[in-house]
């Protein structure tokens, strides 16, 4: 919602006026800043896949409605609590009328960060829990608006944030489940607050590899936390930030200056040319054969870090499973894999990382050994 640390426009809200206004009733909301770039390709992308979900959150929300005066830092004028609940339901609204649904909100990106260098606020949980439950969650229901709302949107070195917007009776309600970072704690955090909350949700919304580290380490460490990690600690969902970036790690607002995207695009040359970086791959292990509606099952899976074999199996709305493998380990390693009575092994080179799909009606139905791919 507005500008990121990889605005190619700047900073920018949908509510700006001169320093020193403010604007209570939002009779200046707009989102024409995002109608240059950032519509316009989730447009094409909805004509590729008419089932992409849409997170709608703030880096920052307006300067005026903060206690700096500026998107860079700084913490939240609590006053302003209608006003920012307005401003996500006008968000929403807007988006819709450009034909793009928004399946969830969240109230603010990584709120325990501040930094003075690009869009970010500090906006504490017992702020966040008073905003959902007095103003925003009563502001969707008024407005027969079904976004689900996410909470905290920050990493797993802290699960008291999302346990205490939970056991609220009047924000817990309105909640869906808890968004998850990487940058800082274990995934384990998620399986701590879902313990907690079983009938809330989680999802997995943020990583970013680096430019410069080495392709190996790098796909086993996002298979054993994200594609494997983050699914066997009840994610929902696994997603990455940036999904292109450029040679320069740019568009650039003053946030990483060395993260890469799942494809760079360098375009010092013409013709302009594609790296494809290894979270494509690795993500590509999952989104080419977990499809929407699967369910994650149970499979046993070694500890992560222990050098042993982890995975992950789903079974899709059509019946069929993937299983997803990871050798943590240095060296090769034969595994077995049983389903119905059925099964079949498999040498995986240390380090390496496969993907197994089968049918389930074919293996139980004509007694052949399953097909896997």
């Amino acid at each position: 919602m507005g500008a990121t640390d990889f605005a190619a426009q700047g900073n920018f809200s949908y509510d700006d006026v001169p320093s020193g206004q403010t604007d209570v009733n939002l009779a200046n909301f707009s989102i024409a800043g995002d109608l240059k770039y950032t519509i316009p390709v989730l447009k094409q992308i909805f004509a590729i896949n008419s089932s992409i979900n849409v997170e709608m959150l703030p880096w920052s929300p307006p300067a005026w409605m903060k206690t700096s005066g500026t998107m860079n830092g700084g913490n939240f004028k609590d006053s302003y609590f209608s006003s920012l609940a307005a401003y996500f339901v006008k968000a929403i609204q807007a988006y819709q009328a450009q034909g793009i649904p928004v399946y969830a909100i969240a109230a603010q990106n990584e709120p325990e960060n501040s930094n003075s260098n690009y869009p970010t606020e500090a906006f504490s949980s017992s702020e966040e829990t008073s905003f959902i439950g007095s103003y925003l969650g009563p502001a969707l229901k008024a407005n027969n608006l079904n976004t689900k709302i996410f909470i905290y949107e920050h990493n797993w070195n802290d699960t008291t944030y999302p346990e205490t917007i939970l056991g609220d009776p009047a924000a817990g309600p309105y909640v869906a489940g808890t968004s998850w970072h990487c940058y800082a704690g274990s995934v384990s955090a998620q399986s701590t607050v879902q313990a907690a909350y079983p009938s809330k949700g989680a999802w997995f919304t943020e990583c970013t590899g680096s430019v410069g580290s080495v392709f190996g380490s790098d796909l086993a460490w996002n298979m054993e936390n994200l594609i494997i990690g983050a699914t066997r600690n009840w994610a929902r969902s696994v997603s990455e930030w940036n999904l292109v970036l450029d040679q320069n790690s740019g568009p650039q607002n003053g946030g990483c200056t060395n993260c890469r995207g799942f494809v760079t695009l360098n375009d010092s040359v013409s013709p302009s040319t594609l790296t494809y970086n290894v979270e494509y791959y690795a993500y590509g292990h999952a989104a080419k054969f977990v499809l929407p509606g699967a369910y994650r099952i149970q499979s046993n899976s070694a500890s992560a870090g222990a050098g042993g074999i982890e995975d992950v199996a789903f079974q899709n709305p059509d019946g069929s499973i993937a299983l997803i493998v990871l050798n943590d380990g240095g060296s090769s390693a034969t595994f077995n894999v049983p389903w119905n009575n059925e099964s079949f092994a498999y040498t995986l080179p240390g380090g390496a990382v496969a993907t197994f799909t089968w049918s389930t009606s074919s293996s139980s139905s004509n007694g052949t050994k399953m097909p896997a791919h």
